[in-house]
């Protein structure tokens, strides 16, 4: 395993060869950093992350994760998290390997390998980190292998991704990978308030409307999309406000006033309390530095 380890290194070092994100096909991606970075907010979509070399940590509503060459992380659904690569350096840059997941293709595979979920299966946390196998490192490698070779990756990642999700569906990260071909009637209706929200994150919250639209009780809903999430629906939807305002301030160069007005808040001193409690610094401050 250790030569396999050296192996996938190598080949990832030298597909990526400048720092950030070199996208290699539709849903993979690897990422290169030389150096270790800033802790920074943004949403972590529904994938699985195999890291070759270093290490990166993740928190996310409060809880820790670090994911590094024998623990990937894997997350069934898209997450507000915060993150910064811990383990990088010019010789030994953080080298990762990200699969975005296909819930179409997931299905499949579940119905082929025959491990449908019972009707009774409840919801899971959407994050977990899971132990690199032999097996998985194998599957990634051959990933690897075949991107140099356009017509080889286009006929044989179909069969290796499937293999990859095969390997995860028959390991104790079996439950999330299934949550993620929306099966289970508790996670199809998580899974649909989760996009809810991010599409109408700006709306007024109206609990007991989502609630009753996914066909739950209130507190069954909130119980669930807790499990799920880590965070109750009210937490979920200001830290997407509070990170698309961040983005708004940043980047497209709003003022405070008007980037509250637009992610939702109706007070101003309110929006700069909850943004300094989350970012560390005020609006004001954080756009300064």
């Amino acid at each position: 395993m250790h030569f396999k380890r050296q192996e996938f290194v190598q080949r990832l070092s030298a597909i990526a060869k400048t720092e950030g994100c070199t996208p290699l096909a539709e849903n993979l991606n690897i990422y290169r950093f030389n150096a270790p970075t800033p802790r920074t907010h943004g949403f972590f979509t529904a994938s699985i992350c195999v890291v070759a070399q270093g290490a990166k940590e993740l928190e996310i509503s409060g809880e820790q994760f670090r994911y590094d060459p024998d623990n990937f992380i894997l997350a069934s659904l898209d997450m507000p998290i915060i993150g910064e690569v811990v383990e990088a350096s010019h010789d030994k840059p953080f080298l990762c390997l990200k699969m975005e997941f296909d819930p179409a293709m997931i299905a499949s595979v579940c119905v082929e390998a025959g491990v449908l979920p019972a009707r009774s299966e409840t919801s899971v946390k959407s994050v977990a980190l899971g132990k690199l196998s032999e097996e998985l490192l194998d599957a990634f490698l051959k990933l690897s292998k075949l991107i140099s070779n356009k017509d080889d990756y286009r006929m044989i990642s179909p069969l290796v991704t499937r293999e990859i999700v095969y390997r995860l569906l028959k390991s104790d990260q079996g439950q999330r990978i299934r949550q993620l071909a929306n099966f289970g009637e508790q996670t199809h209706r998580i899974t649909k308030a989760v996009h809810h929200l991010q599409q109408r994150f700006k709306e007024p919250m109206r609990v007991e409307q989502l609630a009753s639209d996914l066909n739950m009780s209130v507190s069954s809903f909130h119980e669930h999309f807790k499990t799920t999430t880590s965070m109750s629906p009210l937490q979920f939807q200001k830290l997407l406000r509070l990170q698309e305002a961040r983005r708004l301030l940043l980047s497209e160069k709003y003022d405070a006033g008007t980037a509250a007005q637009f992610v939702g808040y109706e007070d101003p001193s309110q929006f700069s309390r909850e943004y300094k409690r989350l970012f560390g610094v005020s609006p004001r401050d954080d756009i300064a530095r």
